[in-house]
């Protein structure tokens, strides 16, 4: 059972890759997160002035030297944004990774356990999902108190209901497959069967569900940090936004203050959202593959009615 089992989640992911490299889309959404990651992890060495130090005059425009031009403290777009990055993007990986693990943990045990852990889980989720996430996060990030880690923390608690959804419904999918029945008729553990059997099903949407996740926790972090209630003790490029609309840079006519940290937040979101569908485009081929492999190998052998009694 164990070969067959490796076998089944090797073809699976095999088959889920070369579904997701099939769409150009989705290598460019990689190629610009990955990118960005990068840059976040090699900012002190490739920033090109420190990110905290007037290197010319308040909104002096773009030029061969400063090729984004200068915020309102004088100091240079660019390498702000490159020094930026590291924060929105550890918050928004740091919100995810909280995010997924709640999620489904909680989409496991209620999808597979069944009964009243179901219909709790399932409650609370209802309820967290009618709640508006953003008023909800300003109220908490207020009352809480500013910080990366709290940031992090409030985000990941309020984006886990989504994971929790779709992890359940695949759970309680799975366990009612013909060779789930079969490997619980022959005595398979709980454990044995979550592993090899239920977890492989839920690897190209768990990652579909995180990377949407992602997009959202950057746009909320940038949100906090836009109105003030994010970690004053870092910028990020919600911080600049802030900075920029606070001290007058429209009415300055700084455009270049602005447009940056603008596009390359709207450039991130739609990265997550371009493999976030490739993702789910694979999972969806994955699924009817799984379907058709699964009919093949018992027609004929053992019928389900045998197995349920």
């Amino acid at each position: 059972m164990r070969g067959g089992a490796r076998s089944r989640v090797t073809s699976a992911g095999r088959h889920t890759w070369a579904a997701i490299a099939a769409r150009p889309a989705v290598a460019v959404g990689v190629g610009i997160l990955v990118g960005l990651a990068a840059v976040a992890i090699l900012a002190p060495l490739i920033e090109p002035y420190p990110a905290n130090r007037r290197v010319g005059q308040v909104f002096g425009s773009p030029s061969a030297s400063h090729w984004l031009g200068l915020d309102d403290g004088g100091t240079d777009i660019f390498s702000v944004l490159i020094g930026g990055a590291r924060v929105s993007l550890l918050t928004g990986f740091g919100s995810t990774l909280v995010a997924t693990f709640i999620g489904v943990s909680l989409g496991v045990v209620a999808g597979y356990q069944g009964g009243i852990a179901d219909g709790i889980i399932m409650r609370v989720t209802d309820y967290f999902l009618v709640i508006p996430t953003l008023p909800l996060t300003i109220v908490m990030s207020a009352l809480w108190g500013s910080g990366t880690g709290h940031t992090i923390v409030i985000i990941g608690a309020l984006l886990w209901p989504w994971s929790t959804r779709i992890v359940r419904a695949q759970v309680t999918s799975t366990r009612e497959r013909l060779h789930v029945i079969r490997a619980r008729a022959m005595g398979a553990s709980r454990r044995r069967i979550l592993v090899y059997h239920v977890v492989p099903q839920l690897l190209g949407l768990v990652i579909a569900s995180a990377v949407i996740t992602l997009a959202s926790a950057v746009f909320l972090e940038t949100a906090l940090d836009f109105l003030g209630l994010g970690d004053s003790n870092v910028v990020s490029w919600g911080t600049m936004l802030e900075n920029a609309f606070h001290r007058d840079a429209v009415s300055a006519g700084a455009w270049w203050a602005v447009l940056p940290p603008g596009i390359i937040i709207t450039v991130t979101i739609v990265a997550c959202y371009l493999v976030g569908e490739g993702v789910e485009l694979a999972v969806g081929l994955r699924g009817q593959l799984n379907y058709l492999i699964g009919g093949a190998r018992t027609a004929g052998t053992v019928e389900p009615a045998s197995i349920a009694e």
